[in-house]
């Protein structure tokens, strides 16, 4: 058996739009085996347990790549903590999982490099695959289906606290709301705030983050779709938040802290004035990315 954890991924980070993403340590944990015939699931809810399934998908890709035909397969989920449709990377987990069982089956045929494109040509866009596979906080573009990517080297230090609604968002939603266009000027508004982003987390100037975050491509537009999400945003800041942005596509608000403090005691406070069942949860940085922790060819 195989077994693999991928971590959560917190996507766009504020204006770095498709571009930007960090891995955090919550995870999901899959198992793969070959079996003789057949497609078995086990952990895994009833509608999705078919070749729909985007595990399954992932790995059949995978296995494309080097003709590797596939007696039988049972996929399981050990550990579901990313919540599904919340902007967390559930699905850039799934593709993760699946293609990086299926590479450790053939024998380790793809390249990190391979498994990078073939992740990101299922998901779409880098920000959260690239992440989820390399861990840390990412920078990816993709040029001709070849992904180009660097991390920032931003200190442990920092405290991710992600304010997760109590109802689901999915991308396709989310995109709908987004114009087709943008304006010169708000093209030139994010690429300032981006290049700040990374520079602010790499040379540890936090002071920077709140300007830096602020976003003029998706936030505006999907903001709407969140109860109290302006609201939320202010009181972030209001109670020593260094930076507040949406989470991918939402709808969760993530913020960030640079230490343990009284922080989430009081934004709870806030939560519960407006009337919204939101959780929070306080991460960190992950980076080390997806890893083998059973089985596979180490």
């Amino acid at each position: 058996m195989i077994r693999v954890r991928v971590p959560a991924t917190s996507a766009n980070m504020g204006p770095g739009f498709d571009a930007i993403g960090v891995a955090l340590n919550l995870y999901n944990e899959y198992a793969f085996e070959e079996i003789e015939n057949g497609l078995e699931f086990f952990g895994i809810e009833k509608e999705f347990c078919n070749e729909d399934n985007i595990i399954y998908k992932a790995m059949i890709e995978c296995f494309k790549k080097r003709n590797y035909k596939i007696k039988g397969l049972r996929i399981s989920i050990l550990k579901n903590e990313i919540p599904i449709s919340r902007g967390l990377g559930s699905s850039s987990s799934c593709i993760v999982g699946g293609i990086i069982g299926a590479n450790e089956i053939m024998g380790q045929k793809l390249s990190t490099e391979e498994l990078l494109e073939l992740a990101v040509s299922m998901e779409g866009h880098p920000d959260n695959v690239v992440p989820a596979l390399l861990g840390g906080i990412v920078v990816a573009i993709v040029i001709k289906g070849k992904v180009i990517y660097d991390k920032v080297k931003a200190k442990n230090d920092l405290n991710f606290i992600p304010i997760i609604p109590d109802f689901k968002l999915s991308t396709e939603k989310a995109r709908k709301v987004l114009p087709n266009k943008i304006s010169f000027e708000d093209g030139v508004y994010n690429v300032g705030r981006a290049a700040l982003m990374v520079t602010a987390l790499n040379n540890g100037s936090y002071n920077l983050l709140k300007f830096a975050c602020d976003d003029r491509f998706h936030e505006i537009y999907r903001g709407n779709l969140i109860k109290g999400f302006d609201i939320i945003k202010k009181e972030s800041y209001n109670n020593g938040a260094l930076a507040s942005f949406l989470s991918g596509a939402g709808p969760t608000i993530m913020t960030i802290i640079n230490r343990k403090n009284s922080f989430s005691n009081k934004m709870r406070e806030v939560l519960d004035r407006e009337g919204v069942n939101y959780s929070i949860l306080t991460l960190s940085i992950d980076n080390e990315g997806a890893v083998v922790i059973e089985g596979g060819n180490k």
